[in-house]
C-alpha cells in the first residue's frame, strides 16, 4: 500500500511529454514499442528543444550586441540636438559681428571664435560633422530641407539660394538637415 501511493506521487512528477508518451503506449497497445523507441523519441524531442533553445540565446546575445553598439554610437543624438542652438547662436554672433569696430569687439569675436571652433572640435570627436551648403549648389532633399522656394532670376531650378542653418549628421545619421532657400524657376 505504501509503495502504490509512492508511484502515484512519482507518476504526477513526471514531465508532461513523458505522460504523454506513456498515454500513446496505453491507446496503442496493438503496435509493438518498445521502451527504447520512447526514449530515443524522448531524446529526439530534448535535443531539437535545446537545439533551438541554444539557436535563440545566440540570436539574443547578437541582437544586444547590435543594440549596444548602436547605443554607443547614436547614444549622443539627443545632447548633439540640445546643443545645436548653442552652435546656431554662436554662429550668428559671428555673422552679425561682421561690422564691429573696436579693440574690445575685437576681442569678444576672437573669444565667440574660439569658442565656437572649440564646440565644432569636441563634437567632432564624437562623431558629429556639420553639412554646410553654398550658395549655388544643388538642393539635396537627403540632406536638405527647402524652408522657402522664389523664382529668382539667373538661377536654376532647385539650386541653393540662400542658407538659414546648417545640417549636422551624427556618424552616418543625419540629426539635422541643412535649411535652405531654394529657386523655384522653370526648368528652361
Amino acid at each position: 500500500m505504501n509503495d502504490a501511493k509512492h508511484t502515484h506521487i512519482v507518476d504526477q512528477e513526471q514531465p508532461e511529454e513523458a505522460m504523454e508518451a506513456e498515454v500513446e503506449i496505453d491507446l496503442a497497445e496493438d503496435a509493438p514499442v518498445s521502451e527504447l523507441d520512447v526514449v530515443r523519441a524522448e531524446r529526439d524531442e530534448l535535443k531539437d528543444r535545446l537545439l533551438r533553445t541554444l539557436a535563440e540565446s545566440e540570436n539574443v546575445r547578437k541582437r544586444a550586441e547590435r543594440d549596444r553598439r548602436e547605443a554607443e554610437k547614436y547614444g549622443g543624438s539627443r545632447i548633439v540636438r540640445d546643443l545645436l542652438p548653442v552652435y546656431d547662436n554662436l554662429r550668428r554672433a559671428l555673422n552679425s559681428s561682421a561690422d564691429a569696430e573696436g579693440e574690445a569687439d575685437t576681442a569678444l569675436i576672437e573669444g565667440v571664435e574660439l569658442t565656437l571652433r572649440e564646440l565644432i572640435k569636441v563634437l567632432g570627436k564624437h562623431g558629429v560633422s556639420l553639412i554646410v551648403p553654398e550658395i549655388g549648389d544643388q538642393f539635396d532633399p537627403q540632406n536638405h530641407e527647402a524652408m522657402f522656394e522664389a523664382p529668382v532670376p539667373g538661377t536654376k531650378a532647385g539650386e541653393i539660394l540662400q542658407v538659414m542653418t546648417e545640417g549636422v549628421v551624427l556618424h552616418d545619421r543625419l540629426v539635422r538637415p541643412a535649411q535652405v532657400g531654394v529657386s523655384s524657376n522653370p526648368a528652361g
